[in-house]
């Protein structure tokens, strides 16, 4: 189990939790399970379970465990299984529950200092609500064009997030922010120079010719930038 976070941001540095989040996305050649297997193999420590409308709880229960006490699991969508499963962290998309009335639920079950609550944002503004409902992080985007979810929010590209995180500097936004959308090995760089905390991938990885390999390359340049990071 994690240890208690001391603060909204803390994970990101008391648990050495790397900036990069893996998205499970079930293709006919990867389970869940292959893919967190992948993910852990090529140094991720941070799994976001996405089976939508799919997932049971003892489905995420097998999942966290395989994915073992190093690894922060995150379930998208469902806070009832992602509390019952010790995963300890949700995410939240804009059409789910508020973050605040997520939170209630989470204290009133006890878990007020373990858990943690992440939220979709296409816009500064949604930035801005996201952080004073109370959000542990967000997943800003889509970058590009990405088949891994329906319903995408407009594009924000490389332009749009150097504008977003501009107004998010401008407003003294302290909340770890991490690209999410289609992102490739060669959008790493100039994404992280606009100043986001960290990225999301998916099918970049599950896609590749060696998808551990894919993993070890991504962790790698993540490393070397998120040393340049100031999540305090």
């Amino acid at each position: 189990m994690p240890e208690k976070i001391n603060s909204r941001y803390a994970c990101f540095t008391e648990e050495n939790t790397l900036p990069l989040m893996f998205i499970t996305h079930r293709t006919e050649k990867y389970t869940e399970e292959d893919q967190i297997k992948i993910a852990l193999e090529g140094g991720c420590n941070w799994i976001q379970i996405r089976m939508k409308d799919n997932l049971t709880l003892e489905a995420a229960e097998k999942l966290v465990h395989l994915a073992g006490s190093s690894c922060r699991v995150c379930i998208d969508d469902n806070l009832e299984i992602a509390i019952k499963s010790k995963a300890l962290t949700v995410h939240l998309g804009k059409k789910d529950m508020p973050v605040s009335d997520a939170w209630k639920i989470i204290r009133q079950q006890g878990y007020g200092n373990l858990f943690l609550v992440g939220a979709t944002a296409n816009t500064f503004e949604d930035i801005v609500e996201a952080d004073r409902q109370g959000a542990s992080y967000i997943g800003l985007g889509p970058y590009r064009f990405t088949e891994t979810k329906k319903n995408l929010s407009p594009i924000l590209g490389l332009e749009g997030y150097k504008r977003i995180m501009e107004q998010c500097r401008e407003a003294g936004l302290k909340i770890p922010i991490f690209a999410i959308g289609g992102i490739r090995y060669e959008d790493i760089a100039p994404l992280m120079s606009t100043g986001i905390t960290g990225i999301a991938v998916s099918s970049a990885i599950t896609q590749a010719p060696d998808p551990v390999k894919e993993m070890e390359r991504f962790c790698l340049i993540i490393k070397k930038y998120s040393k340049q990071i100031d999540l305090h």
